[in-house]
């Protein structure tokens, strides 16, 4: 059987989905469905409403693993800050799910890919705290602002799971966004950055849980090595 993979989901307001004018959705990109499916898993979309730690337990007791998919920025007063004006998308429903989702996914000890928002979702849900607004010198590194797409390669530190899974200890990367990670939380090491010194990569000492920046589900189809941090997931999920 495949094992089945928990992807919270995106709200989508009312209207938010053609022919659906009076009531909203949830939502997950196919493309991190697709690369999944592509990996032997089974995807299962969530409806994102508030939980405490608890009630993730039990939902994740009946999944083998755990997706975190990009998105809004988290709100700043969960990890204690005023929001600056840049920040935007702002669910605390789906703030309050995921955050619970990551807390229970490390007492149950099932395996975690946290992609672009994820990773930041990870950090804090963790006790970390963010760049709410990354400002970089024109010419760097192109993360992708104002709802542009960016290319930049990635520096994957040598030994960590991240390189082990990737193959790689360099990577051209999509990317897209404009929060980063700061604090960094107990429990979490970085495994890779940008060459402006951006975090882009997370990951717990036994590599059970792994966090990244960029998108990889935007290229996965064409290389290898971003498909691979699908792969690890399923293939963790089945317990192997």
């Amino acid at each position: 059987m495949r094992p089945l993979i928990a992807i919270p989901g995106r709200p989508v307001p009312v209207g938010g989905v053609e022919g659906w004018p009076f009531t909203g959705a949830v939502a997950a990109p196919l493309t991190y469905l697709t690369a999944i499916k592509k990996a032997g898993g089974q995807e299962a979309v969530l409806h994102p409403v508030p939980i405490d730690e608890a009630e993730g337990k039990e939902l994740l007791s009946r999944f083998a693993g755990l997706l975190l998919l990009g998105g809004g920025d988290i709100d700043p007063s969960v990890y204690g800050q005023e929001s600056v004006p840049e920040v935007y998308g702002v669910s605390q429903d789906r703030d309050s799910f995921e955050i619970s989702l990551v807390r229970a996914a490390m007492s149950v000890d099932i395996p975690v890919l946290a992609i672009c928002r994820g990773i930041q979702v990870l950090n804090v849900a963790l006790g970390g705290t963010l760049h709410q607004h990354i400002i970089v010198p024109e010419g760097k590194v192109t993360h992708g602002f104002n709802q542009q797409w960016g290319t930049h390669r990635v520096n994957i530190f040598e030994g960590s799971a991240l390189s082990k899974v990737m193959q790689a200890t360099s990577a051209k990367c999509s990317s897209h966004h404009h929060q980063a990670v700061d604090k960094i939380a107990d429990g979490l090491e970085i495994s890779a950055s940008a060459e402006d010194d951006t975090i882009e990569g997370l990951e717990t000492a036994d590599g059970r849980i792994i966090g990244v920046q960029w998108h990889p589900e935007m290229t996965a189809a064409e290389d290898p090595a971003q498909q691979a941090l699908f792969d690890w997931l399923v293939l963790a999920a089945s317990g192997k």
